[in-house]
């Protein structure tokens, strides 16, 4: 029987896609969570949880648009693969290093840039082989919110499991099992088959084709719109998880379980919202759920900033998640549906590199604000700076409303005189 809701699953290709990436993004996210939490319990500074963030997602967000030059002139199917090979080694030299103890905070923040660079080649590589994968087309959508299902079921998942793990054995067990985690995903890209890649000449160099790529994003206001929204959502709303070993070490008063609980709580919101984003009908008017949702995000982080009781605040936050989803997964979706595919590495590169490239730089800022004004304020004041985005998106919504009457209309006139 099809489930609408999986009908992605159809394509064997992303069927072995999807399991090895489930299995490989859960090693992720308990990397993420035994850096974040080391780098505190190590310097007891807030700025420098931001910088360890920065390290991992700046260089990347400075490089992707180079990256998906690259997935567009050359194989993306190798490209993922090599970069699937050089993220294992990072991870098994970071296991290395944690294991033998002899390691100090730069080393940790190095090895953080130095998975940065390699994914400034993966992500353009890999968000655009989805488009490949699918065999039908109308199913693309779909795959994109399931990607995003299971994005976050690795936040849910990965986070608690790292927090129990490092109690029990040390973060050396997080590393080391991201390390392993890549076998999965590097034997299901060796599983799948594709058409034999078929080489283009290129008539121009990287700059002018990354040049080129810019000109159709300035010259197509409808994606303009999704990648400085999204910039804008990237730079002052999503760094709000950047201060959760705060709220965990400082506020509840808790342990790295604690953390995993939050981070959980966030991952568990944001699956909801990918899984309710997976189960909308064709034709849904995507703009019109991702302004609701942004007013969703921020009252979920206005309730969340103050509460001092857990449970509750672990609900709040993972409303919060809930609506935090559709910033990334609908605006993603919205430019797959519409680019042109010669463009689709640079475009979302560019895409990519609006987010990496604003939650990065957002986590100094609200690290460097959070120390003066307080963790609780600056969430508070992210969350009201949300419903002003949202705003935003009603606005805009209105305008393109009123656009598409005025031009209706002499269309309308027409059919009339001829009638």
């Amino acid at each position: 029987m099809n489930i609408p809701a999986l009908s992605a699953f159809d394509s064997r290709n992303y069927k072995l896609y999807f399991a090895g990436q489930t299995i490989s993004l859960l090693g992720t996210w308990m990397q993420k969570t035994a850096i974040s939490w080391i780098i505190y319990s190590m310097t007891h500074s807030k700025f420098m949880l931001g910088v360890s963030i920065f390290a991992n997602l700046f260089p990347s967000a400075m490089l992707t648009p180079f990256g998906g030059v690259v997935s567009d002139r050359y194989n993306r199917y190798r490209v993922l693969l090599i970069t699937q090979i050089l993220s294992m080694l990072q991870a098994l030299t970071l296991t290395l290093v944690v294991y033998f103890k002899n390691y100090a905070v730069w080393e940790i923040i190095s090895l953080s840039v130095v998975l940065g660079l390699i994914n400034a080649f993966d992500v353009p590589a890999r968000q655009s082989l989805v488009y490949e994968l699918v065999d039908d087309k109308k199913n693309l959508p779909n795959a994109l919110a399931l990607n995003s299902s299971m994005v976050n079921l690795s936040k849910l998942i990965g986070p608690a499991i790292a927090g129990v793990a490092i109690e029990r054995f040390g973060e050396v067990a997080c590393f080391g099992a991201n390390a392993f985690s890549f076998i999965a995903v590097i034997s299901s890209l060796l599983m799948i088959r594709l058409p034999a890649f078929q080489a283009v000449k290129h008539t121009k160099n990287i700059f002018g084709e990354l040049a080129e790529g810019l000109t159709y994003i300035r010259q197509t206001p409808s994606i303009r719109y999704i990648i400085v929204m999204l910039a804008l959502a990237s730079l002052l709303l999503l760094p709000f998880t950047s201060l959760m070993p705060i709220y965990a070490k400082d506020i509840f008063k808790g342990t790295a379980s604690t953390f995993g609980l939050l981070d959980s709580a966030i991952g568990c919101g944001a699956l909801v919202g990918a899984i309710f984003l997976a189960t909308l009908r064709p034709g849904t008017n995507l703009s019109r759920i991702l302004a609701i949702n942004t007013f969703v995000f921020g009252m979920g982080l206005i309730l969340f900033s103050y509460m001092r009781i857990y449970p509750l605040a672990l609900v709040f936050i993972a409303i919060g998640a809930f609506g935090m989803m559709s910033q990334t997964t609908i605006s993603n979706t919205l430019i797959q549906t519409t680019v042109t595919p010669s463009m689709r590495g640079r475009v979302i590169s560019i895409f990519v590199m609006a987010y990496s490239g604003g939650v990065p730089i957002g986590s100094l800022i609200v690290s460097y604000v959070s120390q003066h004004i307080g963790v609780q304020a600056t969430v508070m004041g992210q969350g009201i700076l949300a419903l002003v985005i949202g705003t935003m998106h009603v606005r805009y919504l209105k305008k393109n409303r009123a656009s598409e009457q005025i031009n209706a209309a002499p269309n309308l006139n027409e059919e009339i005189a001829h009638a």
